[in-house]
């Protein structure tokens, strides 16, 4: 049996592991932290191509990741499809929307748009919970014969070391372990709130730095956010906390009535382009992190994409 090790316990790791077993491989997994306490832990983990590049990639990827997350639409699986409704404007890039099934995704009329948006998608997409999928993807993991260790790899001399093949999908982690300057945090604080049923599911990205978003998920409600680049900061900011009920005041809704649970912060690894290739000076080690704030929305499509080239 063919043998790999992923390092990295994301959901770009999990999903890469999983995918690998599927085609036959024995894997073993290494990670720093165990999932619960990545970054895809935090996030709200909908759909939605959100600062990954290139976009015509990305959007492959998304598009292979959609049809894979009909799969995965089970029972205590925390995978559901829900509308969600995307602001666009005339400098946006909607070719996302050309992925999508066409009865997946139209305009939105008129009438459904929250104030302070003009133009807007409705789509049917993805929603995997983090807190109810990624355990259920580990859990699958062990269960097909999958080996986890907790394990900080400090240096591409000791990943390449690791088997004969490896696959690097270490996130924001692979700044300090590939010296990759081209891989910077970007900043994202979110509140996690009581569920608001009246409140639609939907995100305007047309501004740089003015993020926001509600996502509505089956026990909670994620609303953000802030998106700022190379930002480090892993503190709760109150002014950041003001800044988001701000914004969700100016879309319609009375942010008096938000119920907060939490205020999290976690640090999208963001990148000019995707890292998905071999290394150039360890050939057995494959990269595959910066997804930006799309890790969830392409992971599938990237690990299915990886066991093809691997075939």
């Amino acid at each position: 049996m063919k043998s790999v090790t992923v390092v990295g316990c994301g959901i770009v790791g999990l999903t890469t592991a999983i995918a690998l077993q599927e085609k036959g491989w024995k894997v073993k997994l290494i990670a720093k932290e165990k999932f619960e306490e990545t970054l895809s832990h935090k996030v709200g983990a909908i759909w939605f191509p959100f600062e990954v590049h290139p976009i015509e990639k990305a959007n492959h990827w998304g598009a292979l990741a959609y049809e894979r997350y009909k799969k995965e639409v089970l029972p205590n699986n925390g995978v559901s499809f829900i509308p969600f409704i995307v602001a666009y404007n005339e400098q946006s890039d909607t070719s996302w929307t050309k992925k999508l099934p066409k009865e997946a995704v139209r305009k939105a009329l008129k009438e459904e748009l929250p104030s302070g948006i003009e133009m807007a998608y409705i789509a049917q997409v993805p929603l995997a919970e983090p807190p109810i999928y990624l355990p259920t993807l580990f859990q699958r993991f062990l269960d097909s014969g999958g080996e986890y260790e907790t394990r900080e790899i400090k240096s591409l001399q000791e990943l390449s070391g690791l088997n004969e093949l490896v696959i690097n999908s270490t996130g924001l982690g692979a700044k300090t372990l590939c010296s990759d300057s081209d891989l910077n945090a970007m900043r994202g604080q979110i509140l996690r709130c009581e569920k608001m049923d009246n409140v639609p599911s939907c995100v305007n990205s047309t501004q740089k730095g003015q993020l926001s978003y509600v996502i509505n998920r089956s026990a909670d409600c994620i609303v953000g956010g802030t998106d700022y680049e190379n930002d480090w900061n892993l503190n709760v900011e109150p002014t950041d906390t003001d800044l988001i009920k701000a914004k969700l005041a100016a879309s319609g809704f009375d942010a008096n009535k938000v119920k907060v649970i939490e205020s999290l912060v976690g640090l999208r690894p963001w990148r000019k382009e995707v890292r998905f290739e071999f290394d150039e000076n360890h050939p057995n080690v494959f990269h595959n992190y910066g997804h930006g704030g799309a890790g969830f929305t392409v992971a599938w499509g990237c690990a299915l994409d990886l066991v093809e080239q691997l075939s």
